[in-house]
């Protein structure tokens, strides 16, 4: 190849690199308009006050939305995926509900009324309880850091695919699923002082053949005068589903004793 052959490939593979910059900008400028139309300013100032702290290097698509929040996928600087979970605003109804896993609870005695006093401590709440449970080594994804409605965790997946639902997943070893789950809200009982208190098969991840338990926003201290309550319904739950699945499993107050000592 002569020179004049080399400066034009080589001027070639350099507008092939501007041009694939180029998309990826404007990808991240769709992806940020796409941020404008859901959230509104306070939010977006959170986010981009994250990522100037380099906490949130790339914040990418969706990859779960519900009525109180959406968790997007993102990167840090090192490449680590992560979870972004931002609350939205929150509903007459939501509120309403969400009041019951707060009154009552010791860590949380203190509590502003207003809206977006709510849903900055129902983010802090959830990074508390899984910082509490991930201390206690139950299996929860790693909490990293909360910053009024936005919540970010260790994303539970590969490459922005998160790790399946129970739900959605072949059991193929029921009992040795069950036991797992049983053990961790033992774990979760007994040294992280917690209970979950909407356990289901929804709320439960399968990742390298184990469960991962998560949504730990309505969770409660065990000094909560609805605790047993709350655990009795979390054994109650996971009972139904894996009778479903033709397991035979214990009885839910011979459990509630187990985990919680309760007589």
């Amino acid at each position: 190849m002569d020179d004049l052959s080399r400066i034009e490939a080589r001027l070639r593979r350099k507008e092939e690199r501007y041009e694939v910059e180029q998309r990826m900008l404007e990808k991240r400028s769709e992806e940020y308009e796409a941020l404008e139309e859901v959230f509104d300013k306070p939010t977006l100032i959170t986010l981009y006050g994250l990522i100037r702290r380099g906490i949130i290097a790339e914040i990418f698509g969706a990859v779960k939305a519900g009525k109180e929040s959406k968790l997007y996928w993102g990167k840090a600087k090192g490449g680590e995926e992560l979870a972004i979970k931002i609350f939205l605003t929150i509903s007459a109804e939501f509120r309403k509900g969400m009041m019951k896993y707060i009154d009552g609870d010791p860590r949380f005695r203190y509590v502003k009324k207003d809206s977006r006093a709510l849903i900055s401590l129902w983010a802090s709440k959830e990074f508390r309880n899984l910082k509490e449970a991930y201390d206690a080594k139950v299996r929860v994804p790693k909490p990293i850091y909360v910053k009024e409605n936005v919540l970010i965790m260790e994303f539970i997946g590969k490459d922005g695919r998160p790790a399946p639902l129970l739900k959605e997943v072949e059991v193929k070893n029921p009992r040795r699923i069950y036991g797992s789950i049983l053990r961790n809200l033992r774990r979760l009982y007994r040294y992280a002082g917690l209970v979950h208190g909407d356990m289901s098969e929804y709320n439960v991840m399968m990742w390298k053949g184990w469960p991962i338990l998560f949504d730990f926003s309505q969770a409660v201290s065990r000094e909560h005068p609805n605790a047993v309550e709350f655990l009795r319904r979390d054994i109650s739950n996971l009972n139904r589903y894996f009778e479903a699945l033709g397991l035979e499993v214990e009885g839910v107050e011979s459990i509630l004793r187990w985990i919680a000592g309760v007589d």
